[in-house]
């Protein structure tokens, strides 16, 4: 599947904000790239734009295109809940994504090589598509063959993240989607509404 493979750092000081985790060189310039980019007296945006922006946004942080988006999202609108909210969840619950909450990969898209190059398993099966959705109770391991890669094990030392909806156990690689996250569990800094109001229109 095709995916972004621009500069990254630049997309980040569009929004204004590190979505795609640790970036030295955005903390140099945390200002919107461009000759104008440190140019504080900048017009003010239209209510599209804000909404456009929040969008590429989710996008961007989660590692996915508009077609496979906008699907997530007709699919969370036909769901029962509020629109927003499940459309994040559904995010959430991408096999990619969860193993890079889980520590095994340092970002989304070193988690999307991990799954694609078929180094991960849920609940014993090798799964290697990346928008693979899990469901709650699922037990995502690494395969017992990769469990030595250097990758994994730099990864795995150097993650400190603990979600209320996830369970890892280091000493056997492996862990369970517990429950979907509920939205103040979602730590991305994503106005999920604009995105209801964009795609409303």
């Amino acid at each position: 599947m095709a995916r972004y493979t621009g500069p990254k750092t630049k997309i980040a000081r569009k929004f204004g904000e590190a979505i795609f985790g640790d970036d030295k060189s955005f903390e140099k310039r945390n200002y919107p790239p461009g000759q104008h980019g440190n140019n504080r007296r900048r017009g003010k945006k239209s209510e599209y734009a804000i909404q456009l922006m929040e969008k590429q946004k989710a996008k961007y942080t989660y590692g996915i295109l508009e077609r496979q988006f906008r699907g997530l999202f007709k699919k969370a609108r036909a769901a029962q809940g509020i629109t927003g909210e499940v459309l994040l969840q559904l995010c959430e619950s991408r096999l990619d994504n969860v193993v890079f909450r889980m520590g095994i990969a340092p970002t989304r898209s070193g988690a999307r090589q991990l799954v694609s190059h078929r180094h991960i398993t849920v609940n014993g099966e090798l799964v290697n598509i990346p928008s693979y959705q899990l469901k709650a109770g699922d037990v995502v391991a690494v395969r017992e063959k990769s469990k030595s890669l250097e990758a994994i094990e730099r990864s795995l030392s150097n993650s400190s993240n603990v979600y209320e909806w996830i369970t890892w156990n280091n000493d056997t690689k492996q862990g369970t989607y517990v429950a979907v996250p509920a939205r103040i569990q979602i730590p991305e800094n994503i106005n999920e509404q604009f995105i209801v109001e964009l795609y409303s229109k």
